[in-house]
């Protein structure tokens, strides 16, 4: 009998929506269940890339916003083969963030060039997920939330772009707007997490029926 893969979880939403809480709840659940699963956040601040992004995140270094820009990109691609190898061998792998975000977040810079589309194609060719979960959150909510602010993109202007950004990441066409599903993150965290579950539930589960094989980012 073929092992039937993992499935490919990535979160989103605005700084402070509890990504991270919502991340290990649903990690803590599906071990619970009996599913191997595995955890990754991006930016990955391990590497010498994530590093060098880290310093830049915490306003300890500059770099050219293109530059910083293909920086997540190859964060992100220096896990991807890792991503692969443990969705084939049957791991569900939930992300804390992914290329998701790092579309709509240079995006959302404004700089002349680095629109939605320009931004993507770094992505093209990445493990792309299941499902992805959006929290969304309005920012003034967001704002009042422990430790906003404390890094570089954690500002409330930037904030609104972004989740004006993601709207238009999901209307603009390709399958961005066919795997993210939002969920009210201003609901409590119980709510929230049992409307995760509800949905990530299918979505494994309909990875292993229908012998789904892992695709990939595509281009627009």
């Amino acid at each position: 009998m073929v092992q039937p893969r993992g499935a490919l979880i990535a979160f989103e939403g605005l700084d402070r929506s509890g990504k991270s809480t919502q991340c290990q709840l649903l990690v803590d659940h599906l071990r619970s269940q009996g599913h191997p699963v595995s955890n990754m956040r991006f930016p990955n601040r391990s590497t010498p890339i994530g590093q060098m992004i880290n310093s830049y995140l915490a306003g300890q270094t500059q770099a050219e916003d293109h530059v910083i820009h293909l920086l997540f990109s190859a964060n992100r691609w220096e896990s991807a083969a890792e991503i692969e190898r443990l969705i084939e061998a049957g791991t569900t792998v939930v992300l804390d963030r992914y290329y998701y975000s790092g579309i709509v977040y240079s995006a959302a810079k404004l700089v002349d060039g680095m629109g939605l589309e320009w931004c993507r194609q770094p992505e093209v060719g990445l493990p792309r997920p299941d499902v992805c979960v959006f929290l969304d959150v309005d920012t003034e909510v967001a704002k009042q939330r422990g430790g906003f602010g404390e890094e570089r993109y954690e500002k409330a202007e930037m904030q609104v772009r972004v989740r004006e950004l993601f709207g238009e990441l999901r209307a603009k066409g390709g399958h961005e707007g066919d795997d993210i599903v939002v969920v009210d993150a201003g609901m409590e965290v119980k709510d929230v997490q049992e409307s995760i579950w509800r949905i990530v539930d299918g979505v494994v589960k309909n990875v292993a029926v229908e012998e789904m094989t892992l695709r990939k980012v595509d281009p627009w």
